[in-house]
């Protein structure tokens, strides 16, 4: 990753921190399902936060493509880009 891509990443890592079970290590390939146990509720919550910091919206047909913070991070990216 860029060094851009890196402060985006751990921007993203503050936000999904709280969701984390304690002792998860975040990294680009921490499966956001298997991993970190975010259900479709708390995605729904993440993404909005995630919208709020960034100020961008997140279609909601998007979301099931997103198997990893890496992936999130990617999406995050590519809409901040698209502004």
């Amino acid at each position: 990753m860029t060094r851009v891509d890196d402060t985006l990443f751990e921007d993203i890592c503050t936000l999904v921190r709280k969701f984390a079970p304690g002792g998860v290590e975040l990294t680009p390939a921490t499966e956001l399902s298997a991993d970190l146990n975010i259900d479709s509720v708390a995605a729904m919550d993440l993404i909005m936060e995630i919208e709020d910091r960034f100020g961008l919206d997140v279609p909601v047909n998007q979301l099931s493509e997103l198997r990893t913070l890496g992936d999130l991070a990617g999406l995050v990216a590519g809409r901040l880009k698209g502004r």
